[in-house]
């Protein structure tokens, strides 16, 4: 059975500033994302996000986003940043996903055609489903919503709503879904990478207050 959230988790994807991380951590954040895809804008490399990690407080989750990435490259990653959740957020399959030993979740691109409650049996053991926006050549952090009404009313994983969020339509999103947890990146930025402090804290008043 899926869980649905009473108390509504709230990740801040595509962190690339310490001065961001401390905006997401002081305004209520129970996870920051760090990107690992060099063609995202929003992307650092291992070095950028060891240092960024050493400043997350306590119990605040660090997640890695990987898009097809070489075992090697993941490895790497791992052996400078202490990750506690990876996202996959590409063609990966659930042995690619699962191959490394540490808890993860897979992000699923939704359109029309895309099977989720098979998508949640495939994945059956990821911590969660990640739901974003389908966009042709783009993995991710597009902006863009997807039809809420695609989402089977009870999937058999953890359901993380993303795609196209915003302090302005989280609270609906929330009241609508039920999801777990949120995950929004440029829909609490001034430009790619570089969050605003101001969307961050209505963000994520918004959704818990909806939850």
């Amino acid at each position: 059975m899926a869980l649905r959230n009473m108390s509504l988790r709230v990740k801040i994807c595509g962190i690339t500033r310490a001065q961001d991380l401390h905006v997401a951590c002081e305004a209520g954040a129970d996870a920051l994302g760090f990107v690992f895809y060099e063609k995202s804008p929003r992307h650092v490399s291992a070095q950028a996000a060891a240092a960024l990690v050493r400043e997350l407080p306590p119990f605040v989750q660090s997640v890695g986003l990987f898009v097809d990435a070489a075992p090697a490259f993941v490895e790497a990653v791992l052996e400078a940043v202490p990750l506690d959740l990876l996202q996959f957020h590409g063609d990966e399959t659930p042995a690619d996903c699962a191959r490394y030993g540490r808890p993860w979740i897979k992000a699923i691109r939704v359109n029309q055609g895309t099977d989720l409650l098979k998508c949640a049996a495939d994945f059956e053991a990821a911590r969660g489903l990640l739901l974003d926006a389908y966009v042709p050549g783009v993995p991710g952090g597009t902006g863009e919503r997807f039809d809420w009404g695609l989402i089977p009313p009870d999937l058999a994983r953890p359901l993380i709503l993303s795609g196209g969020l915003t302090p302005d339509n989280v609270a609906e999103a929330v009241r609508t879904v039920r999801p777990w947890a949120v995950d929004v990146s440029s829909g609490v930025e001034v430009s790619k990478g570089i969050k605003d402090a101001h969307k961050i804290a209505r963000f994520i008043a918004n959704a818990k207050e909806a939850s």
